[in-house]
């Protein structure tokens, strides 16, 4: 069972962080100002979630699979979720599997595979972690604020927690992002279901990207001016906003 803490009570919702981040990365957001019960996983290899008996291929759906687990322990069975980056991913496949997933919110995340070169990406980040872990955390964080100076202080939080990760755990994620699913046609059956926050600044996917992906649900793409891969630090409020509208 993989780690868990939960605020609030009401409807559940239920978060997931990012590649290199943990479940604290949802304090910065004023989460208990929502009318329900937040619940907050640390996936495999991240914050106080160990990672084990990890398959031969890494895959999100494993991931997912673990999450699942966690919840089937808690005795959730009805619930939306938020994910953050790769935890976007890992809640896609997450309501794939599970009818009890009502929404998904993707925040600073996608829903469709990456190009080749994105692809080959993948692979030198988890040859180059295995050598040299601290010096790619210490490059990688900072770029994904659009503003770095401005948020020095959180920078230097999330390095530090990061760098607590095992090498090997960096890389297996590195490879999962690689290999993972395409929900394009899932999404398009029912757009209803799913919320996009994104941030306009955001260098990992650019928002003239996001627009084309959703040109036929505009309205459920939510920009957040101002920001960039890191909207929750760069513009809760907005982010807050867009998460309130959907509940």
């Amino acid at each position: 069972m993989l780690y868990s803490t939960s605020i609030g009570s009401g409807p559940i919702l239920v978060f997931i962080h990012g590649f290199l981040e943990s479940s604290t990365m949802w304090d910065v957001l004023p989460l208990a100002t929502l009318k329900c019960q937040c619940i907050f996983i640390d996936l495999p290899g991240h914050g106080n979630s160990t990672l084990e008996n990890t398959p031969e291929e890494p895959s999100i759906c494993w991931m997912a699979n673990q999450v699942i687990a966690t919840l089937d322990a808690l005795d959730v069975s009805s619930f939306s979720i938020v994910g953050h980056s790769m935890g976007g991913y890992v809640a896609l496949e997450i309501k794939r599997q599970m009818s009890g997933c009502r929404k998904v919110i993707l925040l600073n995340s996608n829903f469709w595979t990456d190009g080749e070169q994105k692809r080959k990406d993948r692979v030198r980040v988890a040859s180059l972690v295995l050598k040299a872990k601290n010096l790619f955390i210490q490059e990688a964080i900072p770029h994904l604020f659009h503003h770095i100076k401005k948020h020095e202080k959180t920078i230097l939080n999330l390095v530090k927690e990061a760098k607590i990760m095992d090498a090997g755990a960096i890389a297996f994620y590195s490879l999962a992002m690689r290999n993972r699913t395409d929900f394009s046609a899932h999404i398009q059956e029912n757009p209803r279901d799913y919320l996009f926050i994104h941030g306009v600044l955001d260098r990992l996917v650019e928002v003239e990207e996001y627009r084309i992906k959703t040109a036929t649900f505009p309205e459920q793409l939510c920009l957040i001016d101002g920001a960039g891969h890191m909207s929750p630090w760069e513009n809760p409020t907005a982010v807050m906003n867009c998460i309130k509208s959907v509940l």
